[in-house]
């Protein structure tokens, strides 16, 4: 791919769009965060980050080498990322946006769970240890092994630790409900690239929401769009977006394709009501 920089033109949505196209595995995960990022700090040294997440993995791989097991490879990455470096989830100042910010969460070593998972991710690959992010209902975790399989070690990388099976039956019943019942290959299976980045998009888009800040939630929600071009529920968030910045022609016509893709949601009367609502503000537009 071609650096946008070279050139001296630097519009990190481009170079995001540009990311993003590519197929899944090889999308660059670590660039991809830090390019989210640059809309919010535009002189980001992208360079300087990606080579802090190689220092990181140039400094724990040689310990590496002497774990002969999962496990083993586990309890070193976690000691060296959580009581050497420090990471850790910043619990309290949970929505603070830098938490979501890859060179906030690499300068600070704060960050909330899909950040610090990340960080864990792209230091373990770095140092030739295949680690997985796993999209978990509401908490994101990482997992080194396979669904199903003996060596599977799953990793909370918000506090740091190890999880039992019985754990993660534990919180997805906090989530779900007390009915749910873990399944593996469904719960605890590899999230893909895009999935990483739309959860991590997500996440800003509901801070920035609650904060009224729409101007910022609309670039997120047209982010999300990029990685997941019609996906019905981020489309009608970017029409309701869109409703609150008053472009409600805008507003409509995402509102309008929600309800094509998704007639039968749960939220279709609402939108429903909301394009209402809408219309005659579109006729004194005309």
């Amino acid at each position: 791919m071609s650096d946008p920089t070279a050139a001296g033109v630097w519009n990190p949505r481009d170079a995001f769009a540009e990311l993003v196209r590519a197929p899944d595995e090889r999308i660059d995960l670590a660039r991809s965060a830090l390019l989210i990022a640059a809309e919010e700090y535009p002189a980001l040294d992208i360079a300087r980050y990606l080579g802090r997440l190689d220092e990181l993995a140039g400094e724990v791989a040689p310990r590496l080498t002497q774990a002969r097991t999962p496990a083993e490879r586990v309890a070193v990455l976690n000691r060296f990322l959580f009581a050497e470096q420090g990471f850790a989830g910043n619990r309290e100042h949970y929505e603070d946006p830098r938490n979501s910010f890859l060179n906030e969460v690499l300068d600070r070593c704060a960050g909330i769970p899909i950040t610090l998972s990340l960080v864990y991710i792209e230091v373990a690959r770095r140092a030739g240890v295949e680690v997985d992010g796993v999209g978990f209902p509401g908490h994101f975790l990482v997992k080194h092994g396979n669904p199903g399989k003996e060596d599977l070690i799953v990793v909370d990388a918000f506090f740091g630790t190890v999880l039992t099976r019985e754990e993660c039956q534990i919180r997805l019943a906090a989530v779900l409900g007390a009915a749910a019942q873990l399944r593996p290959e469904l719960h605890l299976r590899k999230a893909s690239a895009r999935e990483i980045l739309v959860r991590l998009l997500g996440n800003l888009k509901v801070l920035y929401v609650r904060s009224a800040d729409f101007g910022r939630a609309l670039a997120c929600c047209e982010r999300i769009l990029l990685v997941a071009p019609d996906a019905p529920h981020e489309l009608r968030d970017r029409g309701l977006v869109y409703e609150k910045l008053e472009c409600f022609g805008a507003a409509a016509a995402d509102l309008e394709r929600f309800l094509e893709l998704a007639p039968d949601d749960e939220s279709a009367g609402a939108v429903r009501e909301r394009l209402a609502s809408l219309r005659p503000r579109l006729r004194q537009l005309h």
